[in-house]
């Protein structure tokens, strides 16, 4: 009986920090958005995971959204979604595997438990580089406010995996996402925002099933370039 007191108190305090840390963060983390890509570019005005993030903005009476990738060939540009701005950011590892390659999981567990080395990560918005999160924070918040932010935007990874289960292979954006909530909320808070955002799509992806059922035909096709717009 004392353990569990003494557990419910230390997760009534650990709720409470998040509460109040939420409310002084400008981003809300909401977790993984997607499975696998459904159309290239795969974050543009029509998109259906574009349209679910700005579902899950107009949810929370926000008036952006950020989604983080891993940095690849795109500049990350922000747009209109309906009424929703979308904001996208982009993880530049100056020491890791690029978005298409395979993951480090042995250099990924190490930042899971260490943190990121002072340095290694840049990040890229509107084909912008920033060297530090300090600039890119300040980017992103500009942007939010420019479009009459109130409170805190909901944040997501993307989510998509090239290759493998999607169930396993978490996708874009994940080490963004992490880090992010390291920074803003602090360790044990990014442990839990990145085990519980794994579970978002699962159920709130209206299209789980399929994305799913369909994952290593959809991912041929996206590498073949078979999914471009037309």
């Amino acid at each position: 009986m004392k353990w569990q007191v003494i557990l419910i108190v230390i997760l009534a305090i650990f709720g409470v920090y998040l509460v109040v840390s939420s409310s002084i963060s400008p981003f809300e983390p909401m977790g993984r958005l997607g499975f696998v890509k459904l159309a290239n570019p795969d974050m543009y005005p029509g998109h259906p995971h574009s349209q679910l993030l700005a579902e899950y903005a107009k949810e929370k009476g926000s008036k952006c959204a950020l989604v983080v990738h891993f940095a690849g060939d795109s500049n990350y540009r922000h747009y209109k979604e309906g009424d929703v701005m979308i904001i996208e950011m982009a993880l530049i590892d100056t020491q890791g595997t690029g978005a298409a390659d395979p993951t480090d999981y042995l250099d990924s567990l190490k930042i899971a438990l260490f943190g990121v080395p002072d340095g290694r990560y840049k990040f890229k918005a509107d084909g912008i580089v920033f060297n530090n999160w300090s600039e890119a924070r300040a980017y992103i918040n500009k942007i939010a406010a420019q479009n009459g932010q109130e409170g805190p935007m909901p944040m997501v990874w993307h989510g998509t995996a090239r290759s493998g289960n999607p169930i396993f292979v978490q996708g874009c954006g994940l080490p963004l996402y992490f880090y992010i909530t390291w920074q803003e909320y602090g360790r044990l808070a990014a442990y839990y925002y990145t085990i519980t955002g794994m579970f978002t799509p699962y159920l709130d992806l209206p299209y789980r099933n399929y994305e799913l059922q369909h994952a290593s035909e959809l991912q041929y096709y996206y590498t073949h370039q078979m999914l471009d717009y037309r």
